[in-house]
């Protein structure tokens, strides 16, 4: 049976292109691996952070829609992002998100310790020692030492509607394991180094969320090719009755979407591609690109899109 080894990517919404660009390059370190557009809205930037390549399970990525006005997190959404870093390194967190006037508190779950803290539009980010961190590459060239710096992710965390179903939809789905439960946290596991947990709060009520800057937008789950992608699309389509788009060319991949039972809209996304192919590795993220059907208007969406620095 194919299964998804784990996250591919993680989209959210942010209303101010400085903002959000400082804090993920520069607090967090992450690299900026590709300055494209919303390919469904050209007037809106799609702005992808990652490892030294943007490889599974460390792409975060957001759609900017300058001055969007802040969503609420709440039921039906995706609340909480997961970064893998490796052991001993939340020391060295804690003193730089304290010197960059970010409160960060300590906790652990399942075993591991971890910071919690918002970035500046106040979505939540949480930086977790995981040993597996070790094994992934991190972006060395960017403001944070190399043996202290983000791998990808750990994992997410859920608040769907109906957490029962949400975790058919992983077990039966796309593969994953139980991975046990810590408190309201109910985990399933993929096999992948970084971006192999899944956590779904359970036990507790909130209002339901509002789509808007802070809040995420869509969770994507990894398939290493087009017919490992459909096997899985047709187990949700077939045994979990659940309808999903048709494939989609999303150009750095390929994609399938669904709403799952839960409430929270769900992307499989094929490894294959990546983005290396319209740019070398050195040079990721410094030139926009665009996908063939808007080149003609290229001088007219970069001259509408807002300043990232």
């Amino acid at each position: 049976m194919a299964k998804s080894a784990g996250l591919h990517h993680i989209t959210g919404i942010t209303g101010d292109a400085k903002k959000n660009f400082g804090f993920y390059t520069k607090t967090l370190g992450l690299r900026f691996v590709k300055r494209t557009v919303n390919f469904d809205d050209p007037s809106a930037w799609h702005l992808y952070y990652g490892n030294e390549t943007g490889a599974p399970g460390s792409a975060l990525t957001f759609f900017l829609w300058q001055d969007m006005p802040a969503g609420r997190q709440g039921m039906g959404q995706a609340v909480e992002v997961a970064y893998a870093v490796p052991k001993g390194s939340l020391g060295f967190w804690k003193k730089r998100l304290d010197a960059e006037g970010f409160a960060a508190s300590e906790s652990e779950r399942f075993g591991d310790k971890l910071l919690s803290l918002s970035d500046l539009e106040g979505m939540k980010i949480e930086l977790v020692e995981t040993a597996s961190a070790a094994n992934a590459p991190a972006w060395g060239q960017g403001p944070v030492p190399l043996e202290h710096a983000v791998r990808g992710f750990s994992g997410i965390t859920l608040r769907p509607h109906n957490g029962t179903r949400t975790g058919e939809v992983l077990r039966d789905g796309f593969g994953y394991t139980d991975g046990g439960k810590d408190g309201t946290h109910q985990r399933y596991l993929g096999s992948a180094d970084i971006g192999a947990h899944i956590d779904i709060v359970t036990g507790t009520d909130q209002p339901r969320g509002s789509q808007g800057a802070g809040t995420l937008h869509h969770v994507a789950f990894r398939a290493k090719d087009d017919a490992e992608e459909m096997e899985i699309t047709n187990r949700i389509r077939n045994s979990l009755r659940i309808d999903t788009t048709e494939q989609i060319d999303r150009m750095y991949f390929h994609s399938i979407y669904f709403r799952e039972p839960g409430g929270i809209l769900f992307e499989i996304v094929t490894d294959s591609l990546g983005f290396t192919w319209d740019e070398p590795k050195e040079t990721l993220g410094t030139a926009l690109k665009l996908p063939p059907w808007y080149e003609k208007d290229r001088e007219q969406i970069a001259k509408a899109l807002p300043p990232l620095e």
